[in-house]
């Protein structure tokens, strides 16, 4: 098992990093949370990859945000919560789903809502 550990974990980067990638193309599709996997796995299996991220002109800034501080900027803040928001009036208004299951999902929207918004918005340097 741990001669495939290496390779699960630079294939899951591998997979991660391509996934961000397509977050860059596709709207509303995230890129920065398969990054900060891709760098988690990469920090497990190849370091050189994983400070190849950390070190990007675009990306790079984010990822070390949150690793170093957990900062989640404002505008990611607000993205967040406007997108949770319409899906869960859509699975009010628009989905035939039995009241156990929006109540699930609204407690579970509401917990990671609270949890975006308790993260600092900025570096405290």
């Amino acid at each position: 098992m741990r001669a495939l550990r290496r390779p699960l974990l630079i294939g899951t980067g591998w997979l991660c990093v391509g996934l961000g990638v397509i977050g860059i193309i596709m709207p509303l599709f995230p890129t920065t949370p398969f990054l900060l996997v891709a760098v988690w796995a990469f920090s497990r299996s190849s370091p050189e990859l994983a400070e190849k991220i950390r070190n990007h002109r675009l990306a790079g800034a984010y990822v070390r945000d949150w690793e170093d501080e957990g900062v989640i900027p404002p505008g990611g803040k607000i993205l967040a919560i406007v997108m949770m928001s319409a899906m869960f009036g859509y699975m009010v208004l628009g989905a035939d789903l039995p009241a156990w299951a929006l109540i699930a999902a609204g407690l579970i929207l509401a917990s990671v809502a609270t949890f975006v918004l308790s993260r600092p918005s900025r570096r405290r340097s």
